[in-house]
């Protein structure tokens, strides 16, 4: 019976928005005249992952080893009906919880981690880096080269390394080695600690020594969040709750989730947007890095050091430091291409949240459902509280993406 439901939940396919957005998505630009966007990210990324970042093809096939890792880790994850949390707030309508936390590694992030070191060790790669901010990635990707036989490096951010100790220790039981970033294994980081030696790092930097690391020892860099194939396989997540929700014989009104670089969100709420026209979509960001209220839409790069492309989309600039909050995952300067044009459509909402306003979330949210969720969750959460305490008279149906849970985050409340 469970195997049976298993099999019916996860899809077979991911799903990629691109042929679904109202305008083509801009294309990535090389600041370099010598050479092309897909001929630089050719030296670093799996051959698979490339192709599918720039594929116009709704739908891609999801290997059938990958689907196995899936169900492995933890795939599908719940849905959940938070009635508790209905009554704490006497609301009208119903709230569910897609909980990515019910993966082993505690997040949303193993979704694209799997399949980038699945095609990466096909290719005959021998380790993997990466960057990660709170923790969530790394972790991932740790694990995930760990399953695909292959070695894997992670530059954490350096405020994020001191704050969450037992991460590092996660991803080195998963066999990885951590650095702190900025660092002085790669020019670039010694670069940024010849400025300031107790510099707190940013994921634009991480991700600038992960890339540069790449580069100068031959390996493959996987791609945490922002980038389209990533995106396309997070959206394992809307694609899970469309089918969950068909067996609960319920419709959808309001999708809220989390936004770093994009990935949950995307993953979460891409599915919907043709099938529900008329969803309500509400994307929570950080107060502290208020990339869609005070970032521009242009091109910038994805990283500090712009050794990577330029992409299209709502950024606060790549030299962006943000405080240190402890919502690692959210401090990143931008967000995706095909999200950052679908807010500057109109399609989807943002808003902020601060973390004060984050820790009273989590605190509430735990008393009624049981779950302590991730600091970055925590925003979705509190963007939830606010929209039901607005509209307690109405029975909308709302679904919030709990990314992740905050078993290694707990010092927060010492804060």
């Amino acid at each position: 019976m469970m195997e049976s439901y298993r099999e019916e939940i996860i899809p077979e396919n991911w799903y990629n928005v691109v042929p679904d957005l109202p305008e083509p998505l801009p294309p990535p630009k090389s600041e370099s005249e010598d050479r092309s966007s897909i001929e630089f990210l050719n030296r670093i990324l799996p051959a698979e992952v490339l192709r599918q970042e720039f594929t116009f093809s709704r739908y891609e096939k999801i290997p059938e080893e990958v689907r196995e890792m899936y169900r492995i880790v933890g795939r599908p994850t719940p849905l959940i009906r938070a009635s508790l949390l209905e009554k704490k707030l006497n609301y009208s309508g119903k709230i569910y919880l897609k909980y990515e936390g019910a993966t082993v590694t505690g997040s949303h992030k193993i979704n694209t981690a799997l399949p980038q070191a699945f095609y990466a060790s096909r290719e005959g790669v021998d380790e993997v880096v990466t960057e990660t901010g709170a923790g969530q990635w790394g972790t991932a990707t740790a694990l995930a080269a760990a399953m695909n036989g292959i070695s894997s490096k992670v530059f954490m951010v350096r405020v994020s390394y001191d704050q969450k100790p037992l991460r590092k220790t996660v991803m080195n039981i998963y066999g990885s080695s951590v650095v702190p970033s900025p660092s002085m294994e790669t020019e670039f980081g010694r670069k940024i600690l010849d400025h300031s030696m107790d510099h707190p790092g940013s994921l634009g930097i991480a991700i600038s020594e992960a890339v540069e690391y790449a580069l100068t020892n031959n390996k493959r860099y996987l791609l945490g969040s922002v980038m389209n194939s990533v995106l396309t396989h997070q959206s394992v997540i809307g694609q899970e709750t469309i089918r969950q929700i068909e067996i609960e014989g319920i419709e959808p009104d309001v999708l809220i989730g989390c936004v770093g670089g994009g990935s949950n969100f995307g993953g979460f709420v891409f599915p919907f947007l043709k099938r529900f026209r008329n969803v309500e979509m509400i994307a929570s960001t950080a107060s502290e890095v208020p990339k869609f209220s005070k970032g521009s839409y242009k091109y910038d790069f994805i990283d500090t050091a712009g050794i990577l492309p330029r992409i299209r989309m709502y950024s606060l600039g790549s030299d962006f430091v943000p405080s240190g909050i402890y919502a690692g995952g959210l401090r990143y300067h931008g967000a995706a291409p095909s999200l950052s044009l679908l807010v500057k459509k109109g399609r989807i909402k943002s808003e902020e949240v601060s973390e004060p306003e984050v820790k009273d979330a989590l605190r509430f949210f735990a008393a009624a459902t049981g779950i302590v969720a991730a600091p970055e969750s925590g925003h979705a959460i509190a963007t939830a509280l606010r929209y039901v305490k607005g509209n307690l008279h109405e029975k909308r149906n709302i679904i919030i993406n709990v990314s992740g849970h905050g078993n290694f985050d707990l010092s927060i409340f010492n804060r």
